[in-house]
């Protein structure tokens, strides 16, 4: 599993109408994509749950490169760097994924945790950590998934959670879920992926 995201930050007085109506009009582009298990179509409004941001921020989760290449370099992504120019494409590997109670209800909110990997410490206790709490979040009431991903690059930890209501018991950043494409995801490994 592999997870992608890239970030537009849009002006405070941005309207976030266009946002809504592009992803209402070529979310359902990927809800078949080879390769492609979750895309969440993720969006941040100033003032809306903390946000300090308007943002429109769609998280991938890959099952194979290939699609996520395709995605990239076949045209897809294209169109959206012809709009909005191109933005800086963040990759994780990944390290656990599991299913929430509320799995297969709408996804309402996202949220995402960013921390660095502490210095000092042994990796695989560090990896199992995030292991755990992906499974935590996945425990807790109205959670549809809950995924851990490492940027080695960056030495950078990310939590990812997608909830039935828009009250999630996780901290980070939270998101409005737009559309969620998830032609794979029945297919990502479930748990620890080592």
């Amino acid at each position: 599993m592999h997870a992608m995201q890239y970030e537009l930050t849009l002006p405070a007085d941005y309207d976030l109408g266009v946002i809504r109506a592009r992803v209402a009009r070529v979310g359902h582009l990927l809800d078949e994509w080879e390769g492609l298990g979750l895309k969440a179509y993720l969006m941040r409004e100033r003032g809306v749950h903390g946000s300090p941001v308007n943002q429109y921020a769609p998280f991938y989760l890959w099952d194979t490169v290939a699609g996520m290449n395709s995605f990239l370099w076949g045209g897809a992504f294209q169109g959206l760097s012809n709009d909005f120019g191109r933005p800086s494409v963040r990759q994780w590997t990944g390290l656990a994924l599991e299913e929430g109670g509320a799995a297969g209800s709408p996804a309402r909110v996202a949220v995402r945790r960013r921390q660095p990997v502490p210095e000092g410490m042994e990796l695989a206790e560090v990896m199992g950590d995030a292991v755990r709490e992906a499974g935590r979040l996945a425990a807790q009431d109205g959670a549809v998934l809950a995924a851990a991903v490492v940027d080695s690059s960056r030495w950078e930890l990310l939590h990812f959670s997608l909830w039935a209501h828009d009250t999630p018991k996780a901290d980070g950043d939270v998101f409005q879920v737009l559309h969620l494409s998830a032609p794979g995801l029945a297919g990502l490994p479930r748990g620890r992926r080592w």
